[in-house]
């Protein structure tokens, strides 16, 4: 289906923008950086994560293809564990410039609702500024989930563009695998 679609840029450019949400009170929780580029780990957060959400573009990569993806320099994986258990991630993607791109993030759907999603958002920008970043800045857009931007916002980013444009849809989100509705 046709749909029209904004496309929001955001960026934070000091550390101290930063707005942090905390979570107090909880002994369940790790983040751990994904050291091996493990094609199978990236593409089962990357569906899970963005499954209900229209994140398509990586649906059908292959395994060389995610491989490629995750060699690349300056791409590095974080995992948020409740209680042992994989519940979001974020993919940071250093650039030339030294401007750190927050490319995927998002929690797995059975843990929305735990306010965890601001919890990881400080966390992917906190380590993006203590990886060497100058700038940090990511893109998402109308048919995210419905708190996404203003989770970014909340946390001090700042929109700097906006694009509108009509985008070919799936008549569905893909959901976590194929059947799974």
């Amino acid at each position: 289906m046709q749909l029209e679609v904004t496309t929001y840029y955001l960026e934070i450019t000091d550390p101290s923008q930063l707005r942090p949400k905390r979570v107090e009170g909880r002994d369940d929780l790790a983040l751990f950086e994904a050291k091996i580029p493990l094609p199978e780990l990236n593409r089962f957060l990357y569906r899970s994560v963005g499954g209900d959400w229209f994140w398509t573009v990586r649906i059908d990569w292959s395994y060389e293809k995610w491989q490629q993806w995750l060699d690349q320099p300056g791409l590095r994986t974080w995992i948020l564990y409740v209680s042992g258990t994989p519940a979001g991630y974020f993919e940071l993607l250093v650039h030339s410039d030294r401007a750190v791109e927050i490319e995927h993030f998002g929690l797995i759907p059975h843990f929305a609702g735990e306010g965890l999603g601001g919890y990881l958002l400080t966390a992917a920008i906190e380590t993006a500024w203590a990886i060497g970043g100058q700038r940090v800045w990511l893109h998402t857009c109308s048919h995210d989930h419905p708190n996404a931007l203003n989770n970014y916002l909340a946390r001090g980013m700042r929109l700097y563009k906006e694009v509108i444009e009509s985008k070919e849809l799936p008549d569905e989100t893909p959901g976590p695998w194929p059947g799974a509705r």
